[in-house]
């Protein structure tokens, strides 16, 4: 049966605000700031390509037609339409070379590149921008199983019949009652879909096949010399009569079957401190039941269950129910059939840290992000892994809770969260310990809204549940497992790891990380190349009335530092040397100081190298000038040797760019990217086919070999001024600072939170919450006033009026969702705000918030007008009673 929208207000426009939110999405942090950088450079480019036209239009008509008194000849006018083209061509050039047009194809070639090396790296990129966005990530909310673990579960502990076994005991030591119903209750009380598979290596492991915990328990079968197959064909899955499936809430599974007499029995399982809860009785050394005690219970936790987890184990409890036939218990009451258990045995099943998570750990600490764990998992299993893990180390001082400790601080007495709770719990948590789905979505969102650190926290998580899915969805980018995980979960994830692994992770920040980089080291270079080109075709077109760079040596410039570069430059490998460094913010500015101090450097020194060549070159070279070259005249060699230079100085640049933080090295690594090799090579080559048989359509002359060396020498000079350039600290360049702010991202607090609020609530949705706030704080703002009023009654009237006793408006509210009900509620009558905001609520006696109690009178005069209709209405029925009374008198007086 489909669901058809409604046509009203709550769903009309629903399907336009998605798509216009998703596209809204899909622009990243970096995406935005290069748009904002490529409109502002473009606009320059604009600018100064008019002005460049406007000079030397009207340098030509004052020099030709003022200065030497030409009149305008009729038939010279092609001649002056040419030069008016010429310099339009001029101007035009200057636009192009300007314009960074490469900038959104270095980022796509960049993207796309690390899209398809990452799925090497086992990290399929679902969503472009998630994979950017992971180099700036600060925390991880990690899933436990799996993804810090092997996922492959084994018991090694068990506690049966009043015994504490360290290692599988053997079967004779147990009793057969106790040890069939064990092999019953596992063999029946599981998905029969999870199944022990014979290894297929001779000598290798037995493959798990289902859900790895169920398969733990299933190998203890064998490991009893006992099998559960035969147990499952006497009772086939349609025969069970009643099955409780496991959900995150109960944390238990149960499986009613019926027996040959007609009576019932339920075989449970689940996390060990629950269900132990639930049970009244446990089997003994023989295999009956005796009393279960909530004293026994209380030790068998300390003497049992907490060893056990503090080794790392996950302890699973398995118990069992009799029901009579007659009459036949209600399914559906939970809560009367999942009680008064036996307890059979508890199991403690070992899910070994993966080998390499230690070290990835240590590695995204060392690149400051934060790792926390996040599992269904009893707090002290979750503490003992995380300790092997390295997310925490003893003697650090971190928070390790639980689901409920973890509520209990972050929500107030109505149940609500409060982002000032959660900035007091969020920096020190580590391990989020028995935490339902919803807790792992509060804590990611809490993260996200925190106004703590300057910059804000970018999020990634990881899940494999169904119930995950608005947490993946609300983080930065989420990670969802490719082996366990649901379809949901990947649905909602940004990236999906393929072998469930943690350090898959840390290689996904890598590559975030390297897009980051390739991008500014694209930007360092090409920014050089605008500037330097812009200002020899500018001034050159001022001084000489033609550019020393001719439109289509510029198209070529072009196409070097567009294409070519962004290719070489955006492909460059990830190295551990980009966890070596803190993220990169998100408002940051992406022209680092260290990037503005080589743009500059390398501008300087190809300016004074150009126009050294322009203004003295022929001297020089002892060669003819080409400058106030005739409009048609041939190519120049002098000109020739200028375009040559530049573009050789452009190559050499391009591998100082390699680098973007002050490193010496440039050609570290440098043969580890073939893509950068063979496009430096390749376009020196096609710059010497250019030069030397380019004749007329390129505006060259071909050079000698005396010729080449200088201008292969002048190229060179530039890795020898890089490492000038190094040298120079950054503090020496205190004026620079300002010329990083150029792409800063001007983001307004929150204005990211309301997009992403946007996709979850629809219009007719936010409306109708507008309203509701409206409406509460009419309901608050009408209540302070009547607590005013009653403030001076009790003050007046003594023992008139009990403050206990009076209603209140809250009362006709809904009720919260969530309630903490170990706390003492203290709701303060007013706070803060409404004081500074109100001045009659200045008039509320002490005595309503626990201090001494003040006469009104002193302050009658001080008493807001905004009140009288409160006081007029409220006050009727005292003011009828005693009309002479002082109240009466006062409320007169207002």
């Amino acid at each position: 049966m489909e669901m058809q929208p409604l046509k009203s207000a709550e769903g009309g426009e629903t399907e336009e605000k998605k798509k216009a939110n998703v596209s809204k999405k899909e622009k990243s942090v970096l995406q935005g700031k290069l748009t904002k950088l490529a409109v502002q450079i473009g606009k320059a480019g604009l600018v100064m390509s008019a002005i460049t036209v406007i000079i030397l239009v009207l340098y030509f008509a004052v020099d030709n037609f003022v200065l030497q008194k030409r009149p305008w000849l009729t038939e010279c006018t092609p001649i002056y339409v040419q030069y008016f083209v010429k310099f339009f061509i001029i101007g035009v050039t200057v636009l192009v070379v300007a314009v960074p047009e490469g900038l959104p194809l270095a980022v796509t070639i960049s993207l796309a590149y690390s899209v398809k090396k990452m799925m090497k790296d086992n990290n399929l990129v679902r969503h472009l921008d998630a994979c950017e966005t992971m180099g700036n990530a600060t925390t991880i909310c990690s899933d436990k199983t799996g993804t810090l673990t092997t996922n492959r579960m084994t018991a090694v502990a068990c506690y049966v019949g009043d015994v504490h076994y360290k290692e599988i005991p053997d079967p004779g030591l147990l009793s057969v009652k106790s040890l069939d119903i064990l092999v019953n209750a596992i063999s029946l009380n599981s998905a029969y879909t999870t199944k022990i598979l014979p290894a297929t290596k001779e000598g290798g492991l037995p493959i798990q096949v289902g859900n790895k915990t169920e398969c733990g328990l299933l190998g203890l079968v064998l490991d009893l010399k006992r099998d559960y197959q035969p147990v499952r064909n006497q009772i086939p899955e349609e025969k069970l009569y009643k099955v409780y499936t496991f959900n995150s809430v109960r944390k238990s599974m149960s499986t009613v079957i019926k027996l040959p007499d007609g009576s019932f029995r339920m075989y449970s399982k689940g996390a060990s401190e629950i269900v132990l809860k639930k049970c009244t009785k446990i089997l003994n050394q023989e295999g009956e039941p005796r009393v279960f005690r909530p004293r026994d219970k209380d030790e068998m936790v300390k003497k049992v269950i907490e060893p056990m987890a503090c080794d790392g184990l996950r302890t699973i409890c398995v118990a069992f129910r009799d029901f009579p036939g007659d009459p036949e218990p209600l399914w559906d009451n939970e809560n009367d059939i999942l009680n008064e258990l036996t307890a059979v045995c508890v199991v403690g099943i070992e899910d070994p840290v993966r080998p390499e998570v230690p070290s990835a750990i240590v590695r995204c600490q060392r690149a400051g992000i934060t790792v926390r764990m996040v599992t269904g998992d009893n707090i002290n299993t979750a503490r003992a892994i995380a300790i092997k893990c390295g997310i925490i180390h003893p003697g650090e001082d971190f928070l390790c809770i639980d689901g409920k400790e973890f509520n209990r601080r972050i929500r107030n007495e109505k149940g609500e969260v409060e982002q000032e709770r959660m900035d007091k719990v969020w920096p020190k948590l580590r391990v989020l310990a028995r935490s339902s789905p919803t807790d792992k979505h509060t804590l990611v969102k809490g993260i996200i809204d925190s106004c703590l650190t300057d910059q804000r926290q970018v999020v990634a998580v990881t899940g494999d549940g169904t119930n995950d899915g608005p947490a993946l969805k609300k983080a930065d980018v989420g990670f969802a497992m490719g082996i366990a995980g649901t379809d949901v979960a990947k649905e909602a994830s940004d990236i999906i790891l393929t072998d469930d692994n943690f350090s898959s992770i840390v290689k996904a920040v890598m590559w975030g990380r390297n897009v980051y980089d390739s991008i500014s080291k694209f930007l360092q270079f090409q920014l050089t190349v605008n500037v330097v080109a812009v200002i020899v075709a500018f001034t050159g077109a001022c001084i000489t009335q033609d550019s020393p760079l001719k439109a289509v040596q510029m198209l070529w410039v072009n196409l070097i530092m567009d294409t070519f570069a962004s290719l070489a430059l955006a492909t460059e490998p990830p190295t551990e040397a980009l966890l070596m460094r803190k993220p990169y913010g998100r408002n940051k500015p992406l022209i680092s100081s260290t990037m503005t101090k080589n743009i500059l450097g390398h501008g300087i020194y190809q300016l004074v190298i150009i126009f050294s060549l322009l203004f003295v070159g022929e001297q020089i070279f002892d060669i003819d000038s080409g400058r106030h070259a005739p409009l048609h005249s041939p190519p120049s060699e002098h000109y020739t040797i200028i375009f040559n230079t530049f573009v050789l100085m452009q190559l050499f640049n391009e591998i100082n760019a390699r680098k973007i933080h002050g490193e010496r090295n440039v050609f570290d690594g440098i043969f580890r990217n073939p893509i950068f090799c063979s496009i430096v090579f390749g376009t020196f080559a096609i710059q010497i086919v250019i030069v030397q048989f380019g004749g007329k359509p390129f505006s060259c002359t071909p050079l000698d070999l005396e010729k080449w060396g200088w201008c292969t020498f002048l190229g060179l000079g530039e890795l020898v001024w890089g490492q000038v350039i190094a040298t120079i600290p950054n503090s020496k360049l205190r004026f620079l600072r300002g010329a990083g702010q150029l792409t800063k991202k001007n983001e307004m607090p929150g204005d990211e939170d309301m997009n992403e609020d946007n996709e979850e609530i629809d219009h007719a949705e936010r409306e109708l919450r507008r309203g509701q706030v409206l409406w509460f704080r009419g309901l608050n703002r009408i209540q302070t006033q009547i607590r005013v009023v009653n403030a001076f009654r009790s003050s007046l009237y003594e023992g008139l009026e009990k403050p206990d006793s009076r209603p209140s408006i809250h009362n006709f509210m809904t009720h919260p969702e969530f309630r903490i009900e170990d706390t003492t509620p203290h709701i303060p009558l007013i706070d803060d705000t409404d004081l500074e905001e109100d001045p009659a609520l200045r008039m509320i006696p002490q005595s309503q918030t626990g201090s001494q109690p003040q006469s009104p009178n002193k302050n009658n005069n001080a008493v807001d007008s905004g009140i009288n209709l409160t006081i007029d209405t409220t006050s009727k029925s005292a003011a009828s009673s005693s009309p002479a009374s002082p109240l009466h008198s006062l409320e007169t007086s207002l």
